[in-house]
């Protein structure tokens, strides 16, 4: 026989620890990179940016730097928001324990 009880009480603690590491992942910055470091971009851990770095270099060129200066910041914007949502799995699944195993596949916690 199963006691209910004790499962309510750990699925309770469970959803505290979700909700304690969904704050904590908030308050964590990722940097993503393009272009060799030449575009930065920086989010938190909700997926928000927060800065952008572009190296001076880039804008030397006009309209043609302006092109490839674009294309390199949506770059650094996925670079960053995949490492937003893998720091975002593996926080999960240290919350989650045995259940990691349960969540579907391409789970991204954040969104």
């Amino acid at each position: 026989m199963t006691d209910i009880a004790g499962l309510m009480k750990q699925a309770q603690e469970m959803q505290t620890k979700l909700a304690d590491a969904q704050k904590e992942l908030a308050n964590r910055d990722v940097q993503g990179r393009a272009g060799g470091g030449m575009v930065s971009v920086t989010l938190n851990g909700k997926g928000e940016a927060r800065t952008v770095h572009i190296d001076p270099t880039l804008m030397s060129d006009g309209g043609k730097a302006a092109e490839v200066l674009e294309d390199l910041i949506v770059a650094a914007i996925n670079d960053a928001r995949r490492k937003v949502d893998e720091v975002a799995r593996e926080e999960m699944a240290k919350v989650a324990g045995p259940l990691a195993g349960m969540m579907p596949s391409g789970f991204t916690p954040m969104g």
